[in-house]
């Protein structure tokens, strides 16, 4: 399988080859505040399985291992490395694939840094686009 991906601009994009070894919800707070929101998607690869096919990312230092690959035209974050935690790995963020419904996720990760209200988020009423008015 192949799955491609890019950012919101379309100035970075990428291929990634073969299965992924996992897909998972991360609940951490770095991942909350680099990507402003209450949870972040992450599909991990193998580092050869993945491929830059056009532009390349900026890279942030996010911590002492972890390195935050973004856009740097748009901000999309796209990729994440840690080589102490992960070696040899890197992260896809999920968000960004072309069809993203092609890899459903198949864990909850960091938990005990997730939001309490994220816990009953699945009960939250739901709309197709918006709430109605009034």
């Amino acid at each position: 399988m192949i799955m491609k991906g890019g950012c919101h601009c379309g100035a970075v994009r990428y291929e990634a080859h073969g299965e992924a070894i996992t897909h998972a919800l991360c609940h951490c707070g770095d991942c909350r505040r680099h990507a402003g929101a209450p949870m972040v998607g992450w599909t991990m690869y193998p580092e050869g399985a993945v491929k830059v096919t056009a532009g390349a990312p900026k890279i942030y230092n996010s911590s002492e291992n972890g390195r935050r690959h973004f856009c740097d035209a748009c901000g999309t974050g796209v990729f994440y490395t840690n080589t102490a935690v992960l070696p040899g790995i890197i992260d896809i963020q999920s968000g960004t694939y072309d069809d993203p419904e092609l890899l459903p996720a198949r864990v909850h990760i960091q938990t005990a840094e997730r939001l309490c209200w994220m816990v009953h988020a699945h009960e939250l009423p739901a709309f197709e686009r918006y709430p109605p008015q009034g």
